[in-house]
């Protein structure tokens, strides 16, 4: 065998290989760009401090506004589809630089892009997501940031986000996939 380092695609192919089961639920989620690097616990700071400013500049473009976010959904305000539209671009573009320049992480691990084929449940799954949004003017990025903004209401949609994952995660071996 070759004495160089193994690349986490191939080290993830071999994976697959040895977990066959794996490898059907593997086409759900993966995720091979996970850092293997250890750090101390106060590295964390730095996501806490992108977390907030994030939430400022949600809070800002009043992304965070259920006004806002009804507007939307009865086609009466553009606002938020050019939030929307503008962030879909911006990761297009990113991705395609990643790509184009083979852009590494700040550790210097690769970057991997795994094809994934479209199944129904993505469908369903994104029509759940749609009608809740609609229905309670919150999506899971926000919460916090509505709910520090002073809309407690929005405690009742995180609650049923958390109830939500949960019971996903209790479900999803018995779900088709």
């Amino acid at each position: 065998m070759n004495t160089k380092e193994i690349t986490p695609v191939k080290k993830h192919r071999e994976f697959l290989t040895e977990n066959a089961d794996f490898e059907v639920r593997s086409l759900d989620a993966v995720c091979i760009n996970e850092s293997e690097l250890k750090h101390p616990w106060w590295y964390n700071f730095k996501y806490a401090i992108a977390g907030i400013v994030f939430g400022i500049l949600l809070v800002k473009a009043e992304v965070i506004s259920w006004f806002r976010i009804q507007e939307m959904f009865r086609l009466q305000s553009f606002h938020m589809y050019g939030v929307i539209g503008t962030a879909v671009a911006t990761g297009t573009l990113s991705v395609w630089l990643i790509k184009k320049f083979k852009v590494r992480t700040i550790y210097n691990e690769p970057i991997v892009f795994i094809n994934k084929k479209l199944n129904k449940g993505n469908i369903y799954g994104g029509l759940l997501f749609g009608f809740g949004w609609a229905l309670t003017g919150a999506c899971p990025g926000p919460l916090f940031a509505q709910i520090g903004t002073g809309a407690t209401v929005i405690i009742i949609s995180l609650l049923s986000a958390i109830a939500g994952t949960w019971v996903y995660g209790n479900l999803r071996e018995k779900l088709p996939h």
